[in-house]
């Protein structure tokens, strides 16, 4: 009975210590929600296409190229051309959007390790009635 007890003890206290490392790891997750940047959604990339008059040199294989941002909307892919003083600030919005982005995933990881530790604990400390 004794040694039950103390492998509990120590169990639970190695439970409480990964508690404890998952809410630092929460913590520094949540760091990035409190930033104050704007963001925009979508990716910064060049694009080179053709313009679709006859007689043009993109018919010869010199493509037009400029930047584009593209997103997702309601299950479509939108393209949005980037003026050349603008490609900069937009593409860090975009990575700022693309770090919230990950640090939501995160959360929900380190949430969900941290319900599944909860659990353990509340079950090596639950006695018989």
């Amino acid at each position: 009975m004794q040694n039950r007890k103390k492998e509990q003890t120590e169990s639970l206290s190695h439970l409480r210590q990964e508690l404890r490392r998952l809410l630092e790891d929460l913590e520094r997750s949540v760091e990035v929600v409190f930033g104050r940047n704007a963001l925009i959604k979508g990716n910064v990339y060049e694009i080179a296409r053709k313009c679709g008059k006859p007689s043009c040199a993109c018919t010869r294989g010199q493509l037009h190229k400029s930047m584009v941002l593209s997103w997702s909307h309601q299950g479509k892919t939108r393209l949005k051309s980037i003026p050349p003083q603008r490609v900069e600030e937009i593409r860090r919005k975009s990575q700022e959007y693309l770090r919230l982005r990950r640090a939501r995933t995160q959360v929900t990881q380190i949430c969900k390790q941290m319900l599944s530790v909860i659990d353990r604990i509340a079950t090596l400390r639950r006695e018989e009635p």
